[in-house]
């Protein structure tokens, strides 16, 4: 079974920017069909970012022009740039793939956009 650890949240300021990583361990992985999730306080959980199987990227629209997922293969990692951060943007955010059977989910990582 695959084990996901996300890393990269912090407290930045409205219009800052973040990199969150998610590091896979334990069997096979492949960035492909993985996505960055997001949960707000008292909000359901909500995919922001894909990587589809042919290698494309997907986004929710109000993340789009904004968030970057990228991936690299040999490490293991699935990464997300998020730029011109808003307060809305404030969430745990997870990684995990995009479509049932998904891995156990990590702890996930914090981010506060918040001046």
């Amino acid at each position: 079974q695959v084990q996901l650890v996300e890393s990269g949240g912090a407290l930045v300021q409205p219009g800052g920017s973040l990199r969150l990583s998610c590091a896979a361990s334990g069997s096979v992985f492949s960035i492909y069909n993985m996505a960055w999730y997001r949960q707000a306080p008292g909000k359901q959980r909500e995919l922001v970012a894909r990587i589809t199987r042919g290698g494309r990227a997907n986004y929710t629209d109000s993340v789009k022009g904004r968030f970057t997922i990228s991936g690299d293969n040999g490490k293991n990692t699935v990464y997300l740039q998020m730029n011109s951060l808003r307060p809305e943007d404030t969430a745990v955010y997870y990684c995990n793939r995009d479509s049932f059977p998904r891995y156990f989910w990590g702890q996930g990582t914090q981010v506060t956009v918040s001046s």
